[in-house]
């Protein structure tokens, strides 16, 4: 007997669910597990300056050299390790807390309250006398809060159905860059407010960082508050009469196996590592070209920081939106042209001149699409880590290999600008963007994306 012809037989097509309106789209905003991942954000957003940007500002004004300065950009190192330890996160019981709230939370705990530990030991140091333990207590500060990454984007994961996990991506997005926010420039503004009270300069810096190590109280509240994932319920159960040496092991092989085990595992690889480089490629020099075309440094705080944040914010619910409303494939089409063209702005710009009002279109225009790409790629990214036994793990090494192309790829960006003027650089970083959408277009013909299944994020 012959088997029938393929044509006689298609393959049913995924059922399309009905297009969300507004007031929809709005509500899912304010269920429950959205609003607990909006808080969990802002906690995640909250440390990343205070081992960074913001302990810079204060060891200038300690008098330390800049040579000694540059060498703390080592600090974020666990943020990019951070894949290393995720099979730890994903497979271990935290002693106590585990049995009392679960796997997710019980770490999620544990993480606030190491980082917690770590700040107040941050702010104790001295960076004028001993700037060795400011670097370790920054460090320990930037592993506390990478495992504070791994388990909230794991229990995102778990914690949000499919037509959730968009608006809970943009709403820990906007919190994310709020806490940045706080833990910037409002760390700043709280320093002077402590020297404007008659504090002196160092204890005005502790005490600023004493505050921010309160704030972190938000999360831990909110871990407190939230429910344990149920897919992480079941995966729990399903191990517990294993060893730890087990769970882990199966974790760290399992969480990789499974993944170059899929089709075309290597493509889906690279396309992670590219589809937002045309974004990175140009946000590397963002800051120079803003300076070099002759705004001043108050144009760049206000209007880059101040205005691009507010772009982002808004860019941000706008893909939850997009994302909500179309399939997959086609939010993925939407994030990818939008970021890519956005650099035609900064090309217009460099045209243009000195205007503040030019450049304040154009740092909308790439913030606003930028983080439409960023919801809706994160969004993919949630979809390929569906096994609650090593969703930290899987999570953690995609999310690295999406920083590769910020990390390494666009460190060549500034010898290009330097070679072709700017106007020709950002048209460069349109193109830059064709991998991405190659790979994109092979990706759906090779029907990667209906393999995630029904994905209607």
């Amino acid at each position: 007997m012959t088997a029938p012809d393929a044509s006689s037989n298609p393959e049913p097509l995924p059922p399309v669910a009905p297009a969300s309106t507004w007031r929809e789209a709005m509500t899912v905003y304010l269920q429950p597990r959205v609003l607990i991942v909006l808080f969990l954000g802002f906690s995640s957003g909250l440390p990343l300056a205070l081992s960074g940007s913001t302990l810079l500002v204060w060891m200038r004004e300690s008098g330390v050299d800049l040579g000694t300065i540059g060498l703390f950009a080592l600090v974020g190192t666990p943020y990019t390790l951070k894949f290393i330890w995720a099979p730890l996160v994903d497979a271990l019981h935290v002693p106590l807390l585990s049995r009392l709230f679960g796997r997710r939370r019980g770490w999620l705990v544990t993480s606030q309250l190491l980082l917690i530990g770590a700040i107040l030991l941050l702010a104790l140091t001295d960076p004028a006398h001993a700037p060795l333990f400011v670097a370790i207590g920054a460090l320990l500060v930037a592993a506390a809060s990478a495992t504070q990454d791994i388990v909230v984007d794991a229990f995102r994961v778990e914690s949000l159905p499919e037509n959730e996990q968009a608006a809970g991506m943009a709403s820990y997005v906007a919190a994310y860059r709020i806490g940045m926010l706080i833990s910037t420039a409002g760390v700043l503004f709280l320093v002077s407010a402590y020297e404007g009270a008659g504090l002196e300069r160092s204890t005005a810096w502790m005490w600023g960082y004493v505050t921010m190590a309160g704030m972190v109280l938000i999360g831990t509240v909110t871990a407190l508050l939230a429910t344990e994932p149920e897919q992480s319920r079941r995966a729990e159960a399903a191990t517990s009469g294993e060893t730890a040496f087990t769970r882990v092991t199966r974790a760290a092989i399992g969480a990789f196996s499974e993944f170059l085990g899929r089709t075309d595992a290597l493509a889906v690889l690279a396309f992670v590592v590219l589809f937002k480089f045309t974004d990175a490629f140009s946000g590397t020099m963002t800051a120079p070209f803003v300076i070099d075309l002759g705004f001043s440094r108050n144009d760049y705080a206000a209007i880059v920081k101040g205005v691009g944040l507010a772009a982002t914010l808004v860019g941000g619910f706008a893909g939850g939106y997009l994302a909500r409303r179309y399939t997959l494939t086609t939010s993925l089409w939407i994030g990818a042209v939008l970021q890519a063209l956005s650099n035609l702005a900064f090309a217009w710009l460099a045209t243009v001149g000195v205007n503040q009002w030019a450049l304040a279109l154009a740092i909308s225009v790439e913030n606003f699409t930028g983080a439409i790409g960023t919801v809706i790629f994160v969004a993919y990214l949630s979809a390929l880590c569906q096994n609650p036994l090593h969703t930290a793990t899987q999570y953690a090494l995609l999310t690295a290999l999406s920083a590769v192309g910020r990390t390494y790829l666009s460190a060549g960006a500034g010898y290009v600008a330097q070679a072709t003027g700017w106007p020709a650089f950002f048209m460069i970083s349109v193109a830059v963007a064709a991998p991405s959408l190659v790979l994109l277009i092979w990706l759906q013909r090779r029907d990667h994306f209906a393999a995630l299944g029904p994905v209607k994020v």
